[in-house]
């Protein structure tokens, strides 16, 4: 179903995954300060990688020897009927002219780019994110894209980390969002990398329920001094946004 935003618009038909609270909240909270080049794995509909033009616009304002112009954003999909929904969305944006499409797998865009850089053709990745694939048991869904989106049958959690750890910058960081469910079998699968958490904020839907969700900040390992922990809530009882969502995504809900 198509969506509005404060500054674009979204149209999901195509697509395996639609926009969801917990992509809208991964966007606002991504780490692309001071991001040259941002890398958005597995786009879908291109609702991160949107999110991240807008915020990274804004900041190139205030941000001292960061220019808009200078901004790339990649973002890279392997579903053919999502990607047709990104490149949609990413035409009818206002800053496409920052943003480029890889319709294909991770695995192949990085071979690719790890070529380039090493020719010292293209630089790594300053910001990194992702709203990852997370079951690898229970049931599927029916419909095949969002199975395939929802699960790590395409995509492991090690297999992902591995090509973060090559693409992301010494000093960049990478973001992401889990299922609580999930948290056992991603920092097993991130011990096996240079990579370590470097700010996590565990997610309630709802005051005084336990954290449904993760958002997780990682880096490489000599960047980390100390992992920052912290909680946030999206809705009170009544079922009206919380201070700390308002806060969090008042540039791109209408209605906040």
């Amino acid at each position: 179903m198509p969506f509005s935003f404060k500054q674009f618009h979204i149209d999901d038909s195509r697509c395996g995954m639609p926009v969801s609270t917990d992509g809208v909240m991964l966007g606002a909270w991504a780490n692309i300060k001071q991001s040259n080049t941002i890398l958005d794995i597995g786009a879908g509909s291109g609702l991160l990688t949107l999110m991240a033009a807008q915020r990274a616009e804004q900041l190139a304002k205030t941000a001292v020897g960061l220019s808009s112009k200078a901004i790339k954003i990649v973002a890279v999909e392997l579903d053919d009927l999502a990607a047709q929904d990104c490149l949609h969305n990413i035409a009818n944006c206002p800053w496409a002219e920052m943003i480029e499409f890889h319709h294909g797998a991770i695995q192949d865009f990085s071979a690719q780019h790890l070529v380039q850089y090493k020719a010292k053709l293209s630089p790594l990745f300053d910001s990194i994110i992702c709203n990852p694939p997370y079951f690898d048991n229970g049931p599927q869904s029916k419909q095949q894209q969002r199975a395939t989106a929802r699960h790590t049958d395409s995509l492991s959690f090690s297999e992902l980390l591995k090509h973060i750890e090559l693409l992301l910058a010494p000093h960049g960081a990478a973001s992401l969002i889990l299922p609580i469910e999930s948290e056992t079998r991603f920092t097993g699968a991130l011990t096996q990398t240079s990579l370590a958490i470097s700010k996590g904020v565990s997610v309630s839907t709802v005051s005084k329920k336990p954290p449904r969700r993760l958002l997780l900040e990682l880096k490489h390992q000599a960047k980390i001094e100390s992992t920052e922990h912290s909680s946030l809530v999206i809705s009170d009882p009544s079922g009206q946004y919380s201070q700390q969502m308002i806060a969090l995504c008042r540039e791109f809900y209408l209605k906040l």
